[in-house]
């Protein structure tokens, strides 16, 4: 059961970071979501470097889906464990440029607690 749970959690986890990716490429003010104040999105060297995230977020998610489809619980586990440094990273980043408390703790911190929960349960199943 716990497997289960930790593995829809995961594709979930594993869609929505393609879905983000994917907004990226045609609706870049959408970054302005990730919390860091005074975005613009409308200068070309940040929509550079969004393609890039973006590009990076849509692989990390094909990742998942990989490992969901055709690893071990454990291994799928174990990247989950290690790729919850991505959220907490980007809750650390808002919170240095004194980004909304709600999107650090509300979108980034829950997040790699979602994350965490679920390594723990595809380790432990």
């Amino acid at each position: 059961m716990l497997i289960t749970i930790a593995n829809v959690i995961a594709g979930l986890i594993g869609a929505g970071i393609i879905i983000i990716g994917v907004r990226a490429f045609w609706a870049p003010q959408a970054a302005v979501g990730f919390g860091i104040p005074d975005t613009r999105t409308e200068d070309p060297n940040f929509q550079a470097w969004l393609t890039v995230k973006a590009v990076r977020d849509i692989a990390s998610g094909v990742f998942i889906l990989i490992l969901l489809a055709g690893a071990t619980p454990q291994l799928l586990g174990w990247f989950m464990l290690a790729a919850a440094g991505i959220p907490i990273g980007d809750a650390l980043i808002v919170l240095r440029n004194k980004g909304p408390k709600a999107i650090v703790y509300g979108v980034h911190a829950s997040t790699a607690v979602v994350m965490l929960v679920s390594s723990v349960f595809l380790l432990i199943g």
